[in-house]
């Protein structure tokens, strides 16, 4: 269900997300603050993956012998 949602911008950044519309190819400005907000939550995930990743190499990390040591 999507819902509508009203924001105040200043001037410049409402040039710079219609700038990204056109460089970008999006339809509407909504398509492309979409886009972004998926791209941000991509972004934190990764870190969050890289993270975990780097405290298993340093030996905190335990390996699971099957999905049910998950929960």
């Amino acid at each position: 269900m999507r819902q509508t949602m009203t924001i105040s911008l200043p001037q410049d950044l409402l040039k710079d997300i219609e700038r990204g519309v056109k460089e970008r190819g999006y339809a509407t400005k909504s398509e492309y603050v979409r886009d972004l907000v998926r791209e941000k939550k991509e972004e934190e995930f990764m870190k969050l993956i890289e993270k975990n990743r780097k405290e298993f190499k340093s030996g905190k990390g335990k390996v699971l012998k099957s999905l049910e040591e998950l929960f």
